[in-house]
């Protein structure tokens, strides 16, 4: 059985194109925690996939696992 790795998908309209400060904090959409890579991928694709047609909106991928341990950066074999 694999080790738990918390990932917080999120995402929301941005300030600015290429950045990462989001225009109103409020409206931010926390899509969910997933205990893999694999899964908040394949949630943050679906979220990125229905705003594609807003250029401002943008999806991230938090790895929470890194900030609860930063050890586990050498169990997250996904990159």
């Amino acid at each position: 059985m694999s080790k738990q790795l918390l990932h917080l998908v999120l995402g929301g309209e941005l300030k600015e194109l290429g950045g990462t400060e989001f225009r109103d904090t409020n409206a931010v959409d926390i899509v969910g925690i997933f205990p893999n890579y694999a899964s908040a991928y394949t949630a943050w694709k679906s979220a990125a996939l229905r705003t594609v047609d807003n250029a401002h909106m943008r999806y991230f991928i938090v790895h929470l696992h890194r900030l609860m341990d930063p050890g586990t950066d050498k169990e997250d074999h996904h990159e």
